[in-house]
C-alpha cells in the first residue's frame, strides 16, 4: 500500500512522492513504465516538515529483501566492480574527505564499515586512525537517538564512499531529524570542517526555494551533491533542484561484453525534472535542457537496486546487522562525492565557482547514458535518455575523474 505524503517546509508545502507506508511488509517497482525490479524503500513516510530519505533494498519478486546472511549477496555490486566500471581502479584522494549528512543515530556504525571494508580488503576506517568521525547535527558527540531507516541510508552511504574513494576519510553528521532544518544545518556544519570536499545528500522533497532553503547548501568551493530521488519523472526534487548542488541520477549498471566490460541505461526509478523555483544553471546554457529554471541532473551513477546495487553491510536493529543489496540514488550520491574527492576540483570559494558548473566544461568525459526513460514527460529530453544531456542522467556517469 502506498500514499502521497505532503511535508511542510518553513512555510512551504514539500510533496514527497509515493513512499512505501512499510518497509518490512510492502515493496514497490519505483518509476517509470515497463520496470520489473523489486525494491523496499528504507525510509519510512516522514512526517510534516521531514525529508524522505532515497535508499531502496533489493527484493525478490516476493517482496522479500536481497540479503546474504554471513556474506555478501553474488548479485551484490562490489568496491572493485564499481571501480572498474566507472575507471577509478587505481585512483587515490590524498586523503581528502568526504561528509555524508544524514538524520539520526546509528551506533554500530563504526562495528559495520569496518566489517565492510575488511571482507573487501579495504584499509581500515576508524574513528582512532582519523579516517572516521562521526558528530551531530552541530559538530558534537551529543549523538541523535537510533532510526533503523535512516540507519540503514547511513550504511550504504559510508560503503559506497568506501567502494569508490577507499582512502577517502568520512565524515558523518547525524541530524537531529530528518527535518529539512536538521539537515540543513548538519550541511552547514560539514562545510565548516576542515579538509571536507564534498558532501553528500541522499534524501528530498518536491521543489523548494533557494531563496528560503539555499542557505544550507550555498557552499562554492565544496561539491554538494544531491540525489534525484526515487519515484520516477515527478519533476524536480529539492535538494536536488537547488541551484547550488550537483544534481544526482540514477542508471541501471551490468556486466556486458563490450569494450567498457558495462552497460547503462536509465533506472527507471531515478527522479528528473524542472524546477520553476529556482533558477538555471548558467553552465548548462549550451545544452538543450528545454528547462525555463533548473534542470534536473547534471551527472548520474548506479542506483537501480537489483542491477547495479551495491553490496552493504547494514543494521536490522539497533543491535545486530547483516549483508544486503542497497541502490536508489543514495547510492549515486556519495559516489558522485567520492568522485569530485578523487579529483579534487570542487570549484573555488575565492571565485565563487560551484561544483555542479565544472561537469559541463568536461561533457567529454563521462559515459553518455542512451538509453531507457523514467516515465513519460512532455518534453522527451526530461525523461528519456539521449545523446549528450538528459534529465534522467545528466551528462551522464563518470569515466574516470575528468569530468569534475
Amino acid at each position: 500500500m502506498k500514499r502521497k505524503i505532503f511535508a511542510a517546509v518553513g512555510s512551504g508545502l514539500l510533496l514527497v512522492a509515493s513512499l512505501a507506508l512499510s518497509t518490512t511488509a510492502s515493496w514497490a517497482a519505483p518509476g517509470g513504465s515497463g520496470n520489473s525490479d523489486h525494491s523496499i524503500k528504507v525510509c519510512a513516510a516522514p512526517k510534516a516538515g521531514d525529508a524522505a530519505c532515497t535508499a531502496r533494498q533489493a527484493a525478490d519478486p516476493n517482496g522479500h529483501p536481497v540479503t546474504g546472511a554471513s556474506a555478501p549477496p553474488a548479485t551484490g555490486l562490489t568496491p572493485s566492480q564499481l571501480q572498474n566500471a566507472y575507471k577509478l581502479t587505481g585512483t587515490s584522494s590524498g586523503g581528502r574527505t568526504v561528509a555524508i549528512v544524514d538524520a539520526y543515530g546509528y551506533p554500530n556504525l563504526e562495528r559495520d564499515l569496518a566489517t565492510y571494508r575488511s571482507q573487501f580488503g579495504l584499509p581500515a576506517c576508524t574513528t582512532s586512525n582519523g579516517c572516521l568521525s562521526i558528530r551531530d547535527e552541530n559538530g558534537g558527540t551529543r549523538l541523535p537517538r537510533f532510526n533503523l531507516g535512516w540507519a540503514q541510508e547511513q550504511s550504504l552511504d559510508v560503503d559506497a564512499v568506501s567502494a569508490a574513494c577507499a582512502d577517502c576519510k568520512i565524515v558523518v553528521l547525524q541530524a537531529n531529524s530528518a527535518s529539512f532544518t536538521d539537515l540543513g544545518t548538519a550541511v552547514q556544519t560539514a562545510a565548516k570542517i576542515p579538509g571536507v570536499v564534498a558532501i553528500s545528500n541522499s534524501y528530498g522533497g518536491s521543489d523548494a526555494a533557494d531563496s528560503t532553503y539555499g542557505k544550507y547548501y550555498k557552499f562554492p568551493g565544496i561539491a554538494v551533491t544531491a540525489s534525484a530521488g526515487d519515484n520516477g519523472y515527478q519533476g524536480a526534487s529539492y535538494p536536488a533542484s537547488s541551484s547550488y548542488v550537483t544534481a544526482v541520477g540514477g542508471t541501471s549498471l551490468v556486466a556486458a561484453s563490450n569494450a567498457r566490460g558495462w552497460s547503462e541505461s536509465v533506472w527507471t526509478g531515478t527522479g528528473s525534472g524542472c524546477s520553476s523555483l529556482n533558477a538555471a544553471l548558467s553552465a548548462a546554457s549550451s545544452y538543450n535542457t528545454g528547462c525555463a529554471g533548473r534542470a534536473m541532473n547534471d551527472v548520474a551513477a548506479a542506483s537501480d537496486p537489483n542491477n547495479g546495487g551495491l553490496a552493504v553491510y547494514y543494521p536490522t536493529s539497533s543491535a545486530n546487522s547483516t549483508w544486503g543489496q542497497f541502490g536508489g540514488t543514495s547510492e549515486a550520491s556519495p559516489i558522485i562525492a567520492s568522485v569530485y574527492a578523487l579529483n579534487g576540483n570542487t570549484g573555488s570559494a575565492a571565485t565563487g565557482t560551484y561544483a555542479n558548473s565544472l561537469p559541463y566544461g568536461h561533457s567529454g568525459s563521462f559515459f553518455d547514458v542512451t538509453s531507457g526513460n523514467n516515465g513519460t514527460c512532455t518534453t522527451s529530453q526530461w525523461c528519456t535518455a539521449g545523446t549528450g544531456w538528459d534529465g534522467p542522467t545528466g551528462l551522464g556517469t563518470p569515466n574516470g575523474t575528468g569530468g569534475f
